[in-house]
């Protein structure tokens, strides 16, 4: 048993940092216990054995098998033959686990699993099981076009070797058919080197024929066919097909008009999301329903060296462009959230194109949804995105939005010049649509920019002069020229129902998105309606309706025996609050402003839960504020909370006239406590979360919330770096500005010294900005020097200039002491890094013999014995000779110091008595190493003369002599009465302030 463990193969390609994850032990456990199971036994013992544990684990010895097929060539024929034999579903929980793994582990297959996967698909093929075809499908989405590497070339000629040996399964499964099609259409394109001549005149071949025989079935593909076949369109092959297309299309089938009939069908979204591999689709949704507008450069950046990095890859941009236009369809909540948008992807994927063809192509596939486009069969969601490009790249890239402004004027008499007028019609009827639902409310400063050249904005406005003349749509347009286009055509497919993956913001063919506003409420309303007792019901209709806070107290006032139950309440108040626009207040709000925003409905639900303390109906709306904290459906909620009871606060301040009674006015905290308790989650935990969706729906409303807030809770928040990056990353100047008042005038405490260094080091990792509005609030919070002075030897001057710069202004605003010199020069030394010399520096303008003796005393410290200086320090004023830093990094800070002196031509602070005697003891104690390093550095501790400190020079020069004419044996006896007594009494400073 132990051998087989270790000898158990191996699935996929893993380093040796990667653990093992869920999939890889399942499938190892069940090959374990199958060969547990046949191991030393002949045939039959293992036909017995197996058949008996299947029927008590069928799954788990069907995947052991399936790991041995897939990981044992040599074993695999025998295996296969076992597993028909025991199957008690007919392969079907094979194909489901195997479907699973290639579209969850694929690229990390082993060569070996990769060639034992195809196999098995022939085999099965071979002995016609049900249910392969889902495997084909999933396998062909890694034929990844865009991509001419070995190993993609290898399946792409392996399916294909596969489908043309197995023609008669093949023509029984329609959609495969239409899927191989449109698959080998596109990859056709890349396949123009001379290498692979050979397989392309395969392709070709298998595909013209598969077109010619079920061009019924193909018709279904929808206006992409014709996308494709575009691109291959001068290979002689699809040459004498679109010939057939354009003049003799009953040659291929009784039904087929015209190519009109294909470009008015729209494309199934499941055809245009094959054409990116399911690594590549969880990436692109991801970017487009988790990364924050602002924070994207990163992602976009990974994305294109992993999948856009050579010259091949070009083509692929055109795939994400029509997946993202025709597949990710975002709600209206992440549309209104500050998630990267849709049209800055594909700005992002048009910018960085660096190919005519392929930017030519890609432009094609933005718009083509646009050339026939009909509002009763099409979405505005394949539209959208386009316009929004053109409208938000004029202010940053006036040039992305003339190109594509250019390519539409041309495209309407280029893209096929018999269908111009149709062609025209599609893109007006676009435009006019944009227009009704408000995607732009106007297009005229779009088309006629000053920011556009003079010829295009003249091409423009003749293009589109119904919309350029006063900015309102077309009016009798669409009942101008709609009627002679033809009708036919087949329904298209639906979106695959038996997909395995699915994502909540890929939409659906059958969705709601492309149903009016109002049918979709009275979808509703009927649902909604009858949850509630009959008693509610009118009070439901009339909330729906108005969407006030009067008619949610009026229903919540109703709410007797039988009470309606918290699911039904959260889905009625879901839907009223989803479609209104999201809370906002001014800056500074007014009485009469916090009145209005109280109108809302949700508020209605905090008003009783403020004024019942004990009784059914607070338990009722409790309970459905954690049904929609379950659901999700309104993330507003827990901010709304905030904001109502400081509303309140604020009331009954004003309320109150005495000053001594204001200022006993207490924010009821506690019902926020009483919330947060309901939902099971710590205070801190709910303030998190609320304060992010707060940022996400005003910042005005955040800020004015935040001195309450961490006066409120400041045991839970202060120093909290998750709630504090919310607030930096919010905020702007102004608001920063107003934050730092408030802890001026003492009404704003966001720090505690506890884990002071946590935060800090944390926030080393934030934006510029985020960074310089922390050390703004530091500021304004008189944090103490003492309290940054861990971080000091950690910070970068390359990756941490904001902390740096911040610390470096702190400290000029101190005086010098030795723990700040000793954390300053435990800095790595760098001969670009002068944060340790411009300290040094600046404090010897006014403490330069109290700078020497710190450094001295540093410097001495470094070396066993005892310090060469006569006079003993006290105990605090000695570091021990262990304690960082090092004597070689206190030498490099020391050289730069001397240079910059050098360049000064003031070398005064190296003369000083104590750091010569530093120096000289420092030498003596150094290796011939160090001291052929700093030799520069230690030939000063032989100089004999002490000038003049800085600090006298100042003071000399400030108090003139009386006679400019003295001896100069005078101004000597002079200069050492002026001096010697300032040194005693610097040094005795020193030490008082280090003390």
């Amino acid at each position: 048993m132990e051998q087989i463990k270790v000898n158990s193969p191996k699935l996929f390609v893993c380093t040796a940092i990667e653990n093992k994850d869920e999939i890889e032990e399942r499938y190892e456990k069940a090959y374990i216990n199958f060969q547990s199971l046949v191991a030393d036994c002949s045939e039959k013992e293992a036909h017995d054995a197996l058949n008996n544990a299947v029927c008590k684990n069928h799954e788990d010895i069907s995947l052991g098998m399936l790991m041995s097929i897939l990981t044992e060539p040599q074993n695999s024929t025998k295996c296969y033959r076992d597993l028909t034999l025991i199957t008690r579903d007919g392969f079907t929980c094979v194909l489901n686990n195997l479907s699973n793994l290639i579209l969850e582990r694929y690229l990390k297959f082993q060569d070996t699993t990769r060639n034992q996967l195809l196999w098995l698909v022939k085999e099965m093929i071979r002995n016609s099981v049900s249910g392969v075809d889902s495997v084909c499908w999933n396998l062909m989405r890694y034929a990844s076009g865009g991509d001419i590497t070995p190993k993609n070339i290898f399946l792409v000629e392996s399916l294909l070797d596969i489908y043309i040996d197995n023609k008669s399964w093949l023509d029984k499964y329609p959609v495969l058919i239409c899927m191989v099609v449109y698959t080998y259409l596109r990859l056709i394109e890349d396949h123009n080197v001379p290498h692979l001549m050979t397989l392309r005149l395969k392709e070709v071949n298998f595909v013209i024929s598969l077109i010619r025989e079920h061009f019924d079935e193909i018709l279904s593909l929808g206006r992409d066919l014709v996308r494709l076949l575009q691109n291959v369109a001068r290979i002689p092959e699809f040459n004498q097909l679109w010939q057939d297309i354009l003049l003799n299309p009953k040659t291929l089938s009784p039904t087929f008009t015209n190519v009109l009939q294909l470009l008015q069908t729209r494309t199934s979204r499941r055809y245009l999301q094959s054409r990116l591999t399911p690594d590549m689709e969880r990436k692109l949704v991801f970017l487009t329903s988790q990364v924050r507008f602002g924070h994207h450069k990163k992602y976009q950046e990974w994305f294109q060296r992993q999948y856009l990095a050579t010259p091949e890859s070009q083509s692929l941009r055109s795939d994400m462009i029509r997946f993202i236009v025709g597949v990710i369809h975002p709600t209206n909540e992440l549309l209104c959230s500050d998630i990267i948008p849709r049209w800055a992807v594909i700005g992002w994927l048009l910018t960085t194109c660096t190919s005519n063809v392929a930017a030519s192509n890609a432009k094609l596939a933005l718009f083509y949804d646009w050339l026939f486009y009909d509002p009763e069969k099409d979405n505005i969601m394949n539209i959208e995105p386009a316009i929004l490009v053109m409208h938000h790249s004029m202010r940053s890239h006036p040039a992305v939005t003339a190109t594509l402004l250019d390519f539409l004027c041309r495209i309407i008499p280029n893209f096929y010049p018999s269908f111009s007028d149709k062609v025209r019609q599609g893109i007006f009827n676009s435009l006019q649509q944009i227009i009704e639902k408000r995607v732009l409310p106007n297009l005229q400063p779009l088309f006629d920019s000053p920011k556009l050249d003079r010829e295009l904005r003249t091409t423009v406005r003749d293009t589109f002069k119904e919309f350029c003349s006063n900015g309102e749509g077309v009016s009798g347009l669409r009942e101008e020229g709609i009627e002679d286009l033809p009708r036919g055509g087949p329904d298209e497919p639906a979106f695959s129902d038996d997909e395995d993956e699915t994502t909540p913001i890929i939409a659906e063919d059958t969705d709601d998105d492309d149903l009016p506003l109002s049918e979709v409420r009275a979808r509703e309303r009927p649902e909604l309606a009858a949850a509630l007792p009959s008693a509610l019901r009118p009070f439901a209709e009339t909330l729906l309706d108005e969407r006030t806070a009067a008619a949610a107290t009026a229903l919540l006032n109703a709410c007797t025996p039988p009470m309606p139950t918290p699911i039904a309440l959260a889905d009625l108040f879901a839907a009223v609050l989803q479609d209104l626009p999201p809370l906002k207040i001014s800056a500074n709000p007014t009485p009469s402003e916090l009145d209005l925003t109280l109108s809302s409905p949700i508020f209605s639900m905090f008003e009783l839960l403020f004024a019942n303390s004990n009784d059914s109906k607070r338990k009722l709306i409790l309970e459905t504020f954690k049904e929609i904290h379950a659901q999700n459906s309104v993330p507003s909620v827990g901010f709304s909370l905030l904001l109502y009871l400081k509303i309140c606060y604020e009331k009954d301040r004003r309320a109150e006239r005495d000053p001594a009674k204001k200022r006993n006015v207490k924010f009821k905290m506690d019902i926020y406590k009483t919330y947060c308790s309901n939902l099971e989650l710590k205070i801190v935990e709910c303030l998190v979360n609320d304060f992010e969706k707060c940022q996400e729906c005003d910042s005005n409303i955040l800020v004015w919330l935040i001195s309450d807030v961490y006066r409120e809770f400041k045991d839970q928040v202060q120093n909290h770096i998750k709630l504090l990056h919310i607030i930096v990353s919010t905020i702007d100047a102004g608001q920063l500005q107003r934050l730092v008042c408030l802890t001026l005038q003492g009404n704003l405490m966001m720090f505690k010294t506890d884990d002071f260094t946590t935060m800090l080091t944390t926030s080393l990792n934030w934006e510029t900005f985020e960074q310089y509005c922390l050390w703004q609030l530091l500021t304004a919070h008189e944090i103490s020097v003492e309290d940054v002075l861990p971080i000091i030897p950690k910070l970068s001057y390359r990756e941490h200039a904001e902390a740096l710069t911040s610390v470096l202004l702190m400290l000029k605003q101190e005086k010098p002491t030795q723990e700040v010199v000793r954390q300053m020069f435990c800095r790595t030394v760098d001969d670009e890094d002068t944060f340790v010399v411009s300290t040094v520096m600046y404090w010897c303008q006014d403490y330069e013999e109290k700078v020497a003796d710190l450094l001295a005393v540093l410097l001495s410290t470094r070396y066993p014995g005892t310090s060469p200086n006569k006079r003993k320090r006290p105990g605090k004023h000695t570091i021990p000779p262990n304690a960082p830093p090092s004597a070689e990094s206190v030498l490099g800070h020391l050289e730069q110091i001397r240079i910059c002196c050098v360049d000064q031509d003031d070398m005064s602070i190296f003369k000083t008595e104590c750091l010569q005697k530093a120096l000289q003891h420092s030498q003596s104690n150094s290796n011939d190493n160090l001291k052929r390093q700093y030799m520069q550095l230690f030939s000063l501790a032989w100089e004999d003369e002490l000038p003049m400190l800085r600090r006298a020079r100042k003071m000399a020069s400030n108090s003139m002599p009386l006679s400019q004419n003295l001896h100069s044996s005078n101004e000597d006896s002079e200069e050492e009465e002026i001096v010697k007594p300032k040194q005693a009494k610097r040094r005795k400073k020193a030490i008082s302030d280090s003390d």
